[in-house]
């Protein structure tokens, strides 16, 4: 089957279709202005990031007219933020709205596809190989690759790749996002992660190294959107991805022979680079700004000979924000990370009190802080059982698991700290889980393991209301506020007073009497309940008969 022909008929978009899609629902700028793929392009789209910009006001970058810093002009496009500039964005790529993209990703795993094999594709369009491969401007060198973080990373770096590795006893393919830095025209260092487990690319180079053979490598840009977010998800290992990608599209994804090495690409894709990993040999690589944060010092790791670079014969370029988060590889895990795990927690572990999972992003990388939102009333055994699910599900997830009520907005700090600050006692309420695994984080010398500290900040007991004038009067006052003219709000959770279940009827009669100006009726009902003989501050309910709270 011809796969340029089958793309009027197959059901997932490529890039350019959903970059299309992005132009018309309002979430892509066009930057026609010359722009230094060097140490300018990934700053200027990191404002939208650390400049104030709300999520959902962020959008998707195409620059058409891209040159370096020695001001050679590229004749290739290459666009950021496309893949999950904001979780609408990512909403476009899976093609359902914001609140069914964990339903997508669960009837995907549970449903793959097996890929459908073309003989003719748009990613081999053009092949370059031999000479084509080698010297300035060519090669490698032809890609416009962006420096992700001037002033730190020592070279221009793939970072929206989607790297193919087979593993060579069974023979199935595992694909992974990988950063990939540049060292000449036929010659790059790829960095397969080591966590805990490994990543399936370096568990397929181990063995490699062991049978004493040659590493075939495939490395993807420009993926269709649903082949493009299985490089950052998580699927257990032997899982092939191309499969679930087929499940997210509810048909096969087009694949093809790559040219120079066994193993099969997107038919759709924008760019492969194929080539070999000798793994007898390592290559310093780095420094590199990483997704923890921080900046990833200079490692060896595994260098990459180039064979081949196919492409389509106007391709875009695709590169990631990632580095400090909030940013374009946090938002693509999140949305996909959260509904896992409230899935895992609800359906997998029966903790049907958990109602959200909420991972933290601003400079925490996503992956070390966790809030797990309770249903009040759920039994204590309970909220531990979710609190321990919750850093079992995956090793590097989960440094401070914090468990609060739905009166909590996860995302917001001060409200996570009155939690804590009220609503646990350290001594009972906080959990130390030893010998965990580092994770993805800055290096730290003379640190083998990390920890967990698991805590409970949900309410005991009934509580007093939180003591803000109740919604009605609030909602009274903001009428107000803007009939007078004054600065724009922008209300913060929690923004008025509302009741925590201590809380007697006799209380809320007389506080409307005191807004109605009837305090002095409330004066004369107290009167009437007074007593001899107690100490100040006694509460009434350990002297007067009918106080149930209720």
């Amino acid at each position: 089957m011809d796969a340029g022909q089958d793309a009027k008929t197959r059901g997932y978009r490529d890039l350019h279709e959903h970059l299309k899609a992005l132009d018309e629902a309002g979430l892509l700028w066009t930057i026609d202005q010359p722009v230094d793929k060097d140490s300018e392009l990934h700053p200027l789209v990191r404002w939208q990031f650390r400049g104030g910009i709300a999520e959902k006001d962020r959008k998707a970058f195409l620059f058409t007219n891209v040159v370096d810093a020695k001001g050679r002009k590229y004749d290739m496009p290459v666009v950021v933020g496309a893949l999950a500039g904001n979780e609408t964005i990512y909403s476009i790529g899976m093609g359902v709205p914001v609140d069914k993209i964990g339903q997508k990703w669960t009837d995907g795993v549970a449903k793959p596809k097996k890929p459908r094999v073309v003989e003719t594709a748009p990613c081999q369009e053009i092949v370059l190989q031999g000479a084509d491969l080698i010297g300035d401007g060519k090669g490698l060198d032809a890609i416009p690759i962006p420096v992700s973080t001037p002033g730190f990373d020592s070279a221009p770096t793939l970072t929206a790749t989607n790297v193919i590795t087979r593993d060579p006893t069974t023979g199935v393919q595992n694909m992974g996002t990988y950063r990939c830095a540049l060292k000449a025209p036929d010659r790059l260092v790829v960095r397969m992660a080591t966590r805990v487990g490994g990543a399936g690319g370096y568990l397929h180079w181990q063995d490699y190294k062991k049978r004493g053979e040659m590493m075939p490598v495939a490395i993807v840009l420009g993926c269709p959107p649903l082949v493009a977010f299985m490089g950052p998800q998580k699927l257990p290992l032997g899982m092939d991805e191309m499969e679930v990608a087929g499940g997210l599209a509810g048909e096969p994804i087009n694949m093809i022979q790559a040219k120079t090495v066994p193993l099969m690409v997107p038919a759709e894709a924008e760019i492969v680079i194929e080539g070999i990993i000798d793994p007898t040999y390592v290559e310093p690589e780095g420094p590199f700004g990483e997704s923890h944060g921080h900046v990833a010092l200079e490692e060896y790791n595994m260098p990459m000979r180039i064979t081949a670079i196919t492409r389509k014969k106007n391709p875009i370029v695709v590169s990631y924000i990632s580095q400090a988060t909030p940013s374009e590889s946090s938002v693509i895990k999140r949305v996909a990370y959260e509904p896992l795990y409230l899935s895992h927690l609800r359906n997998t572990l029966g903790c049907r009190g958990v109602v959200k999972v909420s991972m933290h992003e601003p400079l925490t990388s996503l992956l070390k802080v966790m809030t797990l939102v309770i249903a009040k009333g759920t039994p204590r055994t309970e909220i531990w059982r979710a609190l321990q699910g919750s850093i079992a599900f995956k090793g590097d997830t989960g440094k401070i698991v914090i468990a609060v009520n739905e009166d909590i907005d996860p995302t917001n700090a001060d409200a996570l700290l009155w939690a804590m600050a009220y609503r646990q006692n350290p001594s009972e309420d906080v959990m130390i889980v030893p010998h965990r695994g580092l994770g993805h984080g800055p290096w730290r010398e003379g640190t083998a393991e990390d920890s967990a500290m698991l805590i409970d900040a949900t309410m005991k007991a009934d509580m007093p209301p939180l003591a803000l004038p109740t919604k009605p009067y609030m909602e009274k006052a903001k009428v107000l506020w803007e009939k007078f003219g004054l600065p724009a709000l922008k209300p913060e959770s929690p923004w008025h007073g509302y009741s925590l279940g201590d809380w007697h009827p006799s209380w809320e009669q007389a506080a409307q009497r005191a807004a109605a100006g009837d305090w002095q009726t409330n004066g004369k009902l107290t009167q009437q309940r007074t007593r001899t003989n107690i100490t100040p501050e006694t509460s009434v309910r350990e002297i007067e008969e009918g106080w149930d709270k209720k």
